[in-house]
């Protein structure tokens, strides 16, 4: 069986190149081709040439120069990582919602060169992370984060029965870098002085043992380290963000690919950590 390529979206901007820095090295950790991909609808805009001319649009060209220099770049950072382009006329969003279903992940920076620059996360990058149904790594965060410094990947523990995919992204990212596996599970009492909250930090805790059981027996050299804590997840993943390398959360994905599919931490995560997030579906 082919091992399904790391795709990476790129267009230019400086966000995307440092999405293929990130994808580069992550391709070289995990013995994985690397795709780069270039969309967009120029025809449709550039307009008809004249019948018989040799011009190529202006798009085009550009199009072929952003994919050549990223190829160019990947090769200078890892000579031994196979690299392939591709030039698609599509949306950008549905091209690498396309590339997805035949990809170990999709990349993307968390700015694209669209017109808005106040965006803290791009429509791409939101809008593939929401509906893929791979992996989807956003690559933000501080100069630490991005350079893999920390020696740790966070987990967002959630629900049990829709974890297992996210936890079996993160097991698999620890072994590959040679670090901490994180496991972070939030919880919170309503009443902050209540005697329940023995009872919901208890709870926690059961929600851990029934997420991590039999990872203790995985991958050798990954040492796992769980942790419950009081606040809301967004909150307590979004500080936690600031010693990791990586942070990975769940996300549920339904059958349809219609509308945007992740919960508050994910938006979160996604505007304001302080390294790359992987969202890792699980198909309902």
């Amino acid at each position: 069986m082919t091992e399904l390529p790391l795709v990476v979206g790129v267009d230019g901007s400086e966000s995307s190149l440092t999405a293929v820095d990130w994808a580069v090295a992550e391709a070289a950790r995990r013995g994985l081709t690397l795709r780069l991909v270039y969309a967009s609808l120029w025809e449709r805009y550039e307009g008809a040439l004249p019948s018989g001319s040799r011009e190529r649009p202006s798009e085009q060209v550009m199009a072929e120069h952003i994919v050549a220099s990223a190829a160019e770049r990947a090769r200078h950072r890892a000579p031994d990582v196979r690299t392939t382009t591709a030039i698609l006329p599509r949306e950008a969003a549905d091209a690498l919602l396309q590339e997805g279903d035949e990809a170990f992940a999709v990349v993307t920076g968390a700015r694209g060169r669209g017109p808005i620059k106040g965006l803290l996360l791009g429509s791409v990058g939101l809008s593939v992370a929401a509906r893929a149904q791979c992996p989807v790594v956003v690559v933000r965060g501080d100069r630490a984060g991005l350079a893999g410094t920390h020696g740790r990947v966070l987990l967002g523990a959630g629900d049990p029965d829709t974890g297992g995919e996210a936890v079996r992204f993160a097991l698999q990212e620890a072994e590959a870098r040679g670090c901490v596996l994180d496991v972070v599970r939030a919880w919170r009492c309503p009443a902050p002085e209540s005697a329940d909250r023995p009872r919901h930090e208890q709870q926690a805790e059961e929600v851990l043992d029934a997420l991590l059981r039999g990872v203790t027996a995985g991958p050798p050299g990954v040492r796992v380290q769980r942790t419950t804590l009081e606040g809301t997840a967004r909150k307590v993943l979004l500080d936690r963000s600031a010693a990791a390398d990586l942070v990975v959360i769940g996300a549920r994905r339904r059958p349809s690919r219609f509308g945007l599919q992740l919960g508050r931490v994910a938006h979160t995560l996604l505007h304001h950590a302080q390294c790359p997030v992987a969202v890792v579906p699980h198909r309902v």
